[in-house]
C-alpha cells in the first residue's frame, strides 16, 4: 500500500484537546470497570476446585521420556500450552495461532519468581517439533506430547485446538486447576493488545470499526513479509516466521535436517 492510499483512510474527525479529553475521559469509566471486573474474575478464577491428574503421564524431551511431573522442573506450578502440530508438514503449513501466541512469550524470569513453570507441550513428534522450535528461535521449556497422553491430560477435549492448562504441585501430586482455548490463549499475546490501543485497531473484519476503517489483515498469515497489507490469503507463512527465514535460517524440518 503506498504512503498515497494511506493517507486517504478514513480517520476520526479532529477536535478541540477539551473535547477529545471529555470522551476520553467517559471511555476511561468503562475501561476502569473492564478491569475491576477482571479481577474479579481472576479472584473467582483462585478459587476453583481443582482435579488430581497422572504425574507419571509421558513426555518427550531433548534427552527423552519424561513425566509430567518432571515438567515442574521443581517449581509448584506450571503452565503449559498444547502446541498445534500437522505432522509431516513443511513450516509454512504449520498453526499460525500457535506461532503467533507462542513468539509472544519470550521472558520468563516473571513467572519464575512466582515458583511457576511455563512449558509447551507439542502435539507432534519430538524431532520434528523441536525443529520447528529451533527456526522460531524459541526458548522456552518443549515436550512432546504422545497420542495417549494427550487423552490422558486433555480428557475429551479435542485435540487440534490451542490450550492453556495449568496445574498445580503438592509433593509427587499433581493437580489441574484452569484451562481455557481458543481466544482465551490471548492472555499470551501483547502485540495484539497494544493494537487494541491503536486508532485502526486490530485491522480485522470481525471488529466493529467504522465504515472506511482498514479491515483487510490476514490475522496471523501472510502471502508475504509484513508489511500485511493484503487481501486474505490461504498460503503463506504464519507471519512471526518471515524474520527467521529472511535472516537464511533454515525451516526444513525433515529428519536429518539442521
Amino acid at each position: 500500500m503506498t504512503n498515497f492510499i494511506r493517507d486517504e483512510l478514513a480517520a476520526p474527525k479532529v477536535v478541540e484537546r477539551n473535547t477529545f479529553q471529555e470522551q476520553l475521559d467517559a471511555l476511561r469509566v468503562r475501561e476502569k470497570a473492564h478491569t475491576h471486573e477482571g479481577d474479579a474474575i481472576a479472584a473467582a478464577r483462585r478459587k476453583l476446585p481443582m482435579v488430581e491428574v497422572d504425574p507419571t503421564t509421558n513426555l518427550i524431551g531433548p534427552n527423552g521420556p519424561v513425566t509430567l511431573l518432571d515438567a515442574f522442573e521443581g517449581r509448584q506450578q506450571l503452565i503449559a500450552y498444547y502446541f498445534m502440530w500437522h505432522a509431516g508438514h513443511p513450516a509454512p503449513e504449520q498453526c499460525e495461532g500457535c506461532t503467533w501466541v507462542t513468539t509472544q512469550v519470550a521472558e520468563l524470569s516473571y513467572m519464575h519468581s512466582r515458583d511457576v513453570t511455563f512449558a509447551v507441550f507439542c502435539q507432534g513428534s519430538y524431532d520434528e517439533s523441536a525443529r520447528y522450535r529451533s527456526f522460531m528461535g524459541w526458548e522456552m521449556p518443549w515436550y512432546s506430547a504422545p497420542p495417549q497422553s494427550l487423552e490422558t491430560l486433555l480428557v475429551g477435549r479435542r485435540v487440534g485446538r490451542m490450550h492453556i492448562v495449568c496445574y498445580l504441585r503438592q509433593g509427587t501430586r499433581v493437580f489441574e486447576t484452569y484451562w481455557t482455548t481458543a481466544r482465551g490463549v490471548e492472555v499470551m499475546d501483547n502485540n495484539y493488545h497494544l493494537l487494541d490501543l491503536t486508532v485502526y485497531g486490530r485491522q480485522e473484519k470481525w471488529e466493529d470499526s467504522p465504515a472506511g476503517w482498514p479491515q483487510q489483515c490476514t490475522i496471523t498469515r501472510t502471502r508475504t513479509g509484513p508489511p500485511t497489507w493484503e487481501p486474505e490469503w490461504p498460503g503463506g507463512r504464519p507471519i512471526a516466521q518471515w524474520p527467521r527465514f529472511a535472516a537464511g535460517r533454515s525451516d526444513d524440518l525433515a529428519p536429518g535436517s539442521r
